[in-house]
């Protein structure tokens, strides 16, 4: 892994990938809009930003021509396909090589075997037809986009975060194949760790093909577990 690609490098998520990319010596190219460009500026001439929409096809292509990994910000604004165009776009124009680790909610599920509290249920119910009314984000857009990562033959991770908080790194994140497994319940990591498990998941072969969402390894749930929280983790290359 040599060279990769952060597309939605501008926001929180992004730019804490982009510092975890950078200390493991990788050559980093990104996308945002142009209007996010400036947020990059602490960055300088280390990474190379490629100015435009994550579901611009041109865009993508160039930004992520020779890389070797990407990673991407599946994020569900506006009504008009942003997730899904942003997704198809990176199946279809990535180097075929490239191992794809894609960013989303807990309430994504591939398998229809996980289970959700309240909050995430309410949040989804109740939440989507307000958000999508208004015209700010379509988190069916989401689902959307990650059905067509499953349905894809790539090399692909879709990595599913919890509740988030600012904060010093704890660590690498604990992660299971389902939600509702007892060690998530603490529901809470720190933002810099979700971006350090998705830099992380680009040279972990277990994560292939997988689904997993991810809690703080801190959290009262993942002490509770023990040693069988640890055995959930990836390993750190």
């Amino acid at each position: 892994m040599k060279r990769i690609c952060i597309v939605g490098i501008s926001g929180k998520l992004g730019q804490h990938m982009t510092e975890h990319a950078l200390a493991r010596g990788y050559e980093v190219t990104g996308v945002c809009r142009p209007e996010s460009v400036g947020k990059l500026a602490r960055f300088g001439d280390r990474i190379t930003v490629h100015p435009g929409r994550t579901d611009d096809r041109a865009v993508i292509e160039a930004a992520t021509r020779g890389c070797d990994g990407v990673l991407v910000v599946l994020a569900p604004w506006g009504v008009q396909d942003y997730a899904s165009g942003t997704a198809r776009a990176v199946l279809d124009l990535a180097p075929r090589h490239a191992r794809l680790v894609f960013s989303c909610g807990w309430h994504i599920s591939r398998d229809g075997l996980d289970r959700y509290d309240w909050k995430i249920r309410a949040i989804v119910r109740f939440g989507t037809p307000i958000l999508r009314a208004l015209r700010l984000v379509d988190l069916d857009d989401q689902v959307r986009a990650t059905d067509l990562v499953f349905a894809s033959d790539r090399d692909w991770t879709v990595v599913r975060g919890s509740d988030l908080e600012e904060g010093p790194s704890e660590g690498l994140p604990v992660w299971a194949s389902h939600v509702g497994d007892p060690i998530l319940a603490s529901n809470l990591t720190r933002r810099t760790d979700f971006a350090l498990f998705m830099v992380a998941a680009l040279t972990d072969p277990a994560l292939i093909r997988e689904t997993p969402a991810i809690t703080g390894r801190n959290g009262a749930s993942v002490r509770a577990g023990g040693q069988a929280a640890l055995g959930e983790m990836p390993v750190v290359r």
